[in-house]
């Protein structure tokens, strides 16, 4: 036996099986491990030719002198040999030349199966190469998950030297808590040899303190007999697919958190707070201020500054009070990023430089914004792009970076750009919501009283009046509900409450239509059901004037309700009808609670009216409600709940004092909208009172001319009972002459009345149906200038019918 070997490239053999050859290739040792390989014992190959065991591949290729081959250094070679069964196996066999101290050559074979050699089995220097020069990181742990081999792409992601990495733990890489998570998922490979493929994590390194994403799989290596050697680690950097799906999960949440946002300001934050921290450091939305002085948008070539006022901003930094808060103006020069975003329409990127922390850069110094953002957040690259929608540029967003690593890059703002547009949408619908707003709060609040109108019957003593209106939040203040106070002839008050299907702009401006048109209709004194009914036919027109929407869908005011009622002081009663309106509630002196029972009625514009209207005797100091669905269904009520809580509310409030009235109303309204509104509400409540006795007086005159006279001498003398002498001359002129034309065109027998309230009012009733006519007479007309004279004498005159006939009415203003 050779007592010296030179055993050079021998590697060690993870139970390799053995076998020696001599000179002439005859096997001289075969080993246990190459009998349970191959399945022949030692007896039966010992002194045979290897290649007898061959089916393809020579181990004694190129001999020299004795056959054996001239080549001294250690090759791997794989050849096809014969199981003893007749099965083909696929070896790897290392053939080592050994030399004994007599010169005497002989060769080692260590054999292992193809499939189950380790990574320097096969080819050894083409693997080494393709591992060590992959872009991917690779990296061997032993199974204390010690560092034994890695490649240069995996020493360049720790960012920790080889020479310091080999023989240390994850700790060496990572930071204690993360070293501590990833080296159990590892430890599980271990224990069950169940690879982990494509476990994605993020975290600080030593070579990325800011952090960065990787995807790692880990998969148990394992030697003959099932040996467990350690941990093979694959490891990707995916910091950009995973900024991408950051991003895009960002674009996702971005819209769930503004998609509904009708608030221009908490959707200008909420997209400040979204784009904080994925997007920098710092956020801030500043739209276009228009109320300033030149606030209109400058082009290009402007030359003053950019009106921008601060609607949003978020920061991971406190922000001292130097900078503009939400609300405040937010001053720039044309010079500046911000307002060259604008003016320009396109996204800029700047690098600000500062110095002992004060601005360097011409962008900064001109904008007192950017130049806040160094000295208090030491902000270094800026993004501004403009917020741009169809209906113009509506502002600027800023994003500034202070406490990364690195400034912003190009793929940064094509990313700011994307998600601007994404955030212009949600304001531009914010912003057209917010002018259709106020646009329609303003047309209602144009449309609706704001107080009584001058010299009318309820400014005085005789009809006091309170009323609340009530916007539902949800409908931002602007419905299809309206009340009014109307002063009539012969000292009426006419009170209306009426419910515009709808909310926004459309039932606003209809709500303005039917108010204008009941005004109008009440103006000619028709009775409450005539007034309704050609209300209706309105409602009816203007339906089929309105346009659809394209899907057969109309947006008219059908289904609209009213309510009217005419309060005649003089005679201490109501008239009232309905068109699908709740009823009235009536307060009585003594607390009753009654709910005044009008004959059924539906909607404005939804079938032929057939309206009735009703008449009651009211006792001075009761009280009127009148109100409109939304009041009582609040909550989710229903009418009859409703109504039910309204008189309880009532009940519990009381009538009150005169000077009361308004908190009264407020108390009810109160009371009753304990809940939240899910619409619109107005409440309109009226105290009566009835005209005394000694300020009305009456006359039953025939139809005779001679009663001319007669009708001049008992209002002069009723007149002088009033101290109303200074209207003695134009009153006489006044009676004189509708008592004259009733005489001569009408039917008896006649009513002269006069009524001393805030005006003076003369009326003459009689049984004709016939309407008197202003005429211009001519210069040789002997007639025809009566009621010419009566219009120029009073204040207003007018004609209503009766139900026996019709009544001329003038009025005064009293001196």
């Amino acid at each position: 036996m050779a007592s010296r070997a030179e055993t050079e490239g021998v590697t060690p053999s993870f139970e390799a099986a053995l076998m020696m050859l001599n000179a002439l290739g005859l096997i001289t040792a075969w080993s246990d491990e190459a009998e349970e390989l191959l399945g022949y014992t030692g007896s039966e190959v010992l002194k045979q030719p290897v290649d007898s065991l061959l089916v393809s591949g020579d181990l004694v290729d190129a001999p020299g002198e004795g056959g054996l081959p001239a080549r001294r250094a250690a090759r791997d070679q794989y050849v096809v040999a014969r199981h003893r069964d007749g099965r083909r196996l696929g070896l790897i066999v290392r053939v080592s030349v050994l030399t004994d101290d007599d010169g005497a050559e002989s060769r080692l074979l260590q054999v292992l199966p193809a499939e189950q050699t380790p990574w320097y089995g096969v080819e050894r220097s083409a693997v080494r190469r393709l591992l060590e020069d992959a872009p991917v990181g690779v990296a061997v742990l032993d199974p204390d998950l010690r560092c034994v081999w890695l490649n240069d792409a995996q020493a360049r992601v720790g960012g920790v030297p080889r020479e310091r990495r080999l023989g240390l733990g994850l700790d060496a890489v990572f930071p204690p808590s993360q070293a501590a998570e990833l080296g159990a998922r590892i430890r599980r490979v271990l224990e069950t040899g169940v690879p982990l493929i494509d476990h994605e994590y993020q975290g600080a390194t030593m070579a990325d303190p800011a952090g960065r994403a990787y995807s790692a799989s880990f998969a148990r290596l394992q030697g003959p007999r099932n040996r467990v050697l350690g941990v093979a680690c694959l490891v990707l950097d995916v910091t950009e697919r995973w900024r991408a799906r950051q991003r895009r999960q960002l674009m996702s949440e971005l819209g769930d958190r503004i998609e509904d946002g009708l608030d221009i300001t908490r959707t200008a934050q909420s997209i400040a707070h979204a784009a904080v921290p994925l997007l920098g450091d710092y956020a801030a939305v500043d739209l276009l201020d228009t109320d300033l002085p030149g606030g209109a948008f400058p082009d290009g070539r402007a030359r003053r500054r950019v009106p921008l006022r601060r609607a949003g901003q978020e920061s991971l930094r406190p922000l001292s009070t130097s900078g503009p808060a939400v609300g405040d103006e937010v001053r720039t020069q044309p010079a500046s990023v911000t307002a060259r975003a604008v003016s320009e329409g396109r996204g800029l990127l700047a690098r600000i430089e500062c110095s002992d922390g004060e601005a360097a850069s011409a962008e900064q110094d001109a904008d007192g914004h950017v130049a806040a953002l160094v000295r208090d957040f030491g902000a270094h690259s800026l993004i501004a792009v403009p917020i741009t929608s169809p209906d113009g540029v509506l502002g600027v967003m800023s994003v500034a970076r202070a406490l990364r690593s690195g400034p912003f890059t190009k793929d940064d703002l094509l990313f700011v750009q994307q998600f601007t547009t994404r955030a212009a949408a949600a304001l531009a619908r914010a912003h057209r919501y917010s002018r259709e707003h106020a646009t329609a709060l303003a047309l209602q609040q144009s449309l609706l009283p704001h107080s009584l109108p001058p010299h009318s019957p309820a400014r005085g003593s005789l009809l006091d009046v309170a009323w609340r209106y009530l916007p539902a939040d949800t409908h931002g203040g602007v419905g299809g509900d309206w009340f009014d106070v109307i002063p009539l002839s012969g000292a009426r008050v006419a009170l209306v409450v009426g419910d515009v299907v709808g909310h926004g702009v459309h039932a606003a401006a209809t709500m303005g239509q039917l108010r204008t048109a009941v005004q109008t209709l009440a103006a000619m004194d028709l009775t409450p059901e005539e007034l309704l009914a050609n209300l209706d036919d309105l409602v009816v027109r203007l339906a089929e004037e309105d346009t659809s929407d394209g899907e057969g869908l109309r947006f008219g005011p059908v289904g609209t309700t009213c309510l009217y009622i005419v309060y005649d002081p003089v005679l201490g009663e109501c008239t009232a009808a309905g068109a699908g309106h709740p009823p009235p509630a009536l307060l009585a002196p003594d607390g009753t609670v009654t709910f005044l029972d009008l004959p059924p009625a539906p909607p404005l514009g939804v079938a032929t009216l057939s309206i009735e209207s009703v008449r009651w005797k009211l006792r001075e100091e009761s009280l009127l409600v009148l109100f409109t669905d939304g009041l009582i269904t609040c909550g989710g009520r229903d009418l009859g709940t409703g109504m039910t809580r309204l008189s309880e509310a009532l009940a519990h409030a009381g009538c009150g004092d005169r000077s009361s009235l308004n908190e009264l109303c407020g108390k009810v309204a109160a009371d009753v909208l304990d809940q939240p509104l899910w619409d619109d509400a107005a409440l309109l409540m009226a105290r009566t009172r009835i005209l005394a006795a000694d300020r009305v007086a009456r006359w039953d005159l025939p139809t005779d001319p001679a009663v001319v006279t007669l009708s001049r001498e008992l209002a002069m003398r009723q007149l002088a009972e009033w101290g109303l002498e200074e209207l003695a001359f134009t009153t006489e002129l006044i009676v004189s002459e509708m008592v004259t034309n009733a005489v001569r065109y009408g039917k008896g027998p006649l009513t002269l009345r006069l009524i001393h309230h805030d005006a003076l009012i003369c009326e003459v009733f009689d049984r004709s149906n016939t309407s008197p006519r202003l005429q211009n007479a001519r210069t040789l007309d002997e007639g025809g200038r009566g009621l010419f004279l009566v219009a120029q004498l009073s204040k207003r005159w007018g004609v209503r019918y009766t139900e026996p006939g019709k009544v001329v009415w003038a009025e005064q203003d009293l001196p």
